[in-house]
């Protein structure tokens, strides 16, 4: 179910505020992203409002000061919603609900809306329907919340009470209902995971921002066909594909949905199929866009994230895409000064071999060196190691054929049977 209050149409004129509580963030980029935000969701801003305050209202998250501020902001816009770029309690959305006469909708409620026009499995759509209700149940009360706290007596009692009880109460049970179906999306994907896994085949996963351009180097490596929109979160659900190394070695590359600035924790179950991705991977991939003013800001919201959920110490490729967009000594500058750092057009495909190559050599470091001894009649095994595994060396003697090659932990557990544990005689 889409919750339809929160919904967004064309028509819809889109007053902004923004608060800096005490942190000296930069308002001007932050209003700005979600401004694309508002974009994507399908509105037009009409006006943008900021304050600085050490501390939120209780009441209306902005000061009274401020609130009347707005209101004459408001009477020259004539918007007829208010998005805040900070998450507001249910008090204070109904608040400022009831002063300002207008829909008021949070930086949370408004990616909500936008994930619920992206998602395109059933799978998506539930985790993303599973994230409003989550986010509504709290926001259920007005005049019945108000009644249902006086807790009995003299007024309390009556329809409306009971209306509010029967929602909560069915809320409650869907929520039970789609965690449930999500279990068997889960166990469904894990088995598919244990089938890659047991296949010896490396997993490679894009991170990045919203729109620095992954979905465009997913499909330039893999023809993937991934949706590609100048928009937030063009794409939510992950693909996953096969892809191929110059050398020969395969692996599988995974999509994506990109993170964001101020992604609320209650948010990160709606990524929980692309964040399981990260989560296996073997080594990250995360894509950085090179031409954007704040691109420091964006790569820190992203390794934020890979921290919260336990990652951040996983081998990284850093690409820096969009480089067509800038000159070139743009591009030295922002090329960070740490191993494995790349700079690429995934639209025209300048740097790409530069970037295989410093793939290959990261997989490599993941490697262990082994001798093996396979038996002629196994081919079969010699066919996996050409495409799994780095064959460095092949030595034909009579009872089979010896090879040293770098194999991944995986790979190595699955062809113990074969390993030598010595190696042979110079």
């Amino acid at each position: 179910m889409k919750d339809n209050s929160l919904e967004t149409t064309q028509q819809d004129l889109v007053l902004l505020v923004g608060a800096d509580i005490g942190q000296n963030l930069n308002m001007d980029e932050s209003l700005e992203e979600l401004d694309r935000l508002v974009e994507t969701a399908g509105g037009k801003t009409v006006g943008k409002l900021v304050q600085r305050r050490e501390k939120a209202d209780p009441a209306y998250f902005i000061g009274r000061g401020k609130l009347e501020e707005l209101k004459t902001l408001q009477s020259e816009t004539q918007p007829n919603l208010v998005v805040f770029d900070d998450e507001l309690s249910p008090a204070q959305q109904r608040n400022l609900e009831t002063a300002l006469g207008v829909k008021v909708l949070d930086r949370t409620a408004l990616i909500l809306d936008i994930f619920a026009q992206r998602a395109r499995s059933h799978e998506g759509q539930l985790q993303v329907e599973l994230a409003q209700m989550r986010y509504m149940l709290p926001r259920l009360g007005g005049k019945g919340l108000v009644m249902s706290r006086l807790g009995g007596g003299i007024g309390t009692r009556g329809p409306g009470e009971t209306k509010l009880e029967v929602d909560r109460r069915r809320i409650r049970r869907k929520i039970h209902d789609i965690e449930e179906e999500i279990k068997g999306f889960c166990a469904q994907r894990a088995l598919h995971r244990s089938q890659r896994i047991e296949s010896g085949l490396p997993c490679v996963t894009l991170v990045g921002y919203t729109n620095a351009g992954k979905s465009t180097l997913m499909n330039y490596l893999t023809e993937a066909g991934v949706l590609v929109e100048d928009k937030l979160f063009a794409t939510l659900d992950p693909t996953i594909r096969l892809l191929v190394l110059p050398t020969g070695r395969k692996l599988m590359i995974a999509d994506t949905v990109g993170f964001i600035r101020k992604l609320p924790h209650s948010l990160i179950a709606a990524f929980r199929a692309t964040l399981e991705e990260v989560v296996f991977a073997d080594v990250l991939m995360h894509v950085i866009d090179a031409s954007a003013s704040d691109w420091q800001e964006q790569s820190e919201a992203v390794h934020k994230v890979l921290r919260e959920i336990g990652v951040a110490e996983k081998p990284v490729i850093t690409v820096m895409n969009k480089i067509d967009r800038i000159g070139e000594d743009a591009v030295l500058q922002r090329l960070v000064r740490e191993p494995d750092t790349v700079g690429i057009s995934a639209k025209f495909g300048n740097g790409i071999e530069k970037l295989l190559t410093s793939l290959e050599d990261v997989l490599s470091r993941l490697n262990s060196e082994v001798w093996l001894l396979i038996p002629y009649e196994n081919s079969g095994i010699m066919n996996m190691l050409h495409e799994q595994a780095i064959v460095q060396e092949k030595l034909y003697e009579p009872e089979g054929v010896r090879v040293r090659a770098l194999l991944t932990p995986t790979l190595s557990s699955q062809l113990a049977v074969y390993i030598l544990r010595e190696e042979p005689d110079a």
